[in-house]
């Protein structure tokens, strides 16, 4: 199973991106509660959004001004979900999850970027087979395996996983029983450094030299789009990572 950014790289977003990666929350936020209501406890789709937003240190003001326009108390911009697949170069699969108001602009930005670094778009499901949507929640380097795997066997995570590299570890579990799962870990003292719904590859395509840099490279761009939310791939970019 393919292993996403490490805890270190996914947490030092520089300040200059900080207000990029709020509007993009924002969005997540106005769409759940557009499409589930606005309380989190009966809407897991929102509670995901809001705890990605506590954790980037968004206030809890903008995140009650998101909800009440998304659930039509204050005047707000409706957005639509859309999602993209394609290759990047040396066969990586890549899935582009956006929201926009303006799918016309959205579908230009995202095929320039596949264009411009060597890749192409697909067709829907031309790539998502090879991915599988999981909640994860990760363990830096120096954390207790024994603690983590027996909270997470009694929490009813689906696989402890143990990187050899670095000795980090990943709790996986199903989306639906991601909230419980990250729930009991933390009432256990074991809140992990970073967690997350996300979709993992079955299987990584290692890539080196200049293929990876396109690969990084396309990558990059398509994370910089206004309009994309979220980007996963089956890279495994060794030390371009």
């Amino acid at each position: 199973m393919g292993r996403g950014p490490s805890i270190e790289g996914r947490k030092n977003a520089s300040d200059a991106k900080r207000g990029k990666i709020f509007t993009k929350i924002i969005r997540e936020i106005g769409v759940a509660a557009r499409g589930g209501g606005g309380d989190p406890n009966n809407n897991p789709r929102l509670r995901v959004a809001m705890d990605k937003a506590l954790s980037s240190n968004m206030s809890k003001d903008v995140i009650e001004r998101a909800i009440k326009k998304a659930t039509g108390e204050l005047e707000g911009v409706e957005y639509e979900e859309i999602r993209y697949e394609g290759y990047a170069p040396g066969g990586v699969a890549v899935i582009v999850d956006c929201l926009t108001d303006n799918k016309v602009r959205t579908v230009a930005d995202v095929r320039h970027a596949f264009s411009k670094c060597g890749g192409n778009m697909g067709t829907e499901g031309s790539v998502a087979f090879m991915f599988k949507r999981l909640g994860v929640i990760s363990y830096a380097s120096g954390a207790d395996e024994d603690r983590i795997t027996e909270a997470a066997i009694e929490a009813g995570a689906d696989d402890i996983v143990v990187y050899p590299d670095d000795a980090s570890i990943d709790v996986v579990t199903a989306p639906d029983a991601f909230h419980a799962v990250r729930d009991a870990m933390a009432a256990a003292g074991l809140a992990g450094d970073h967690a997350e719904i996300t979709f993992r590859a079955d299987n990584d395509i290692a890539v080196e030299g200049d293929t990876a840099l396109q690969v990084k490279k396309l990558l990059d761009m398509l994370e910089d789009l206004d309009d994309v939310q979220d980007v996963y791939s089956n890279a495994d970019l060794g030390a371009h990572a």
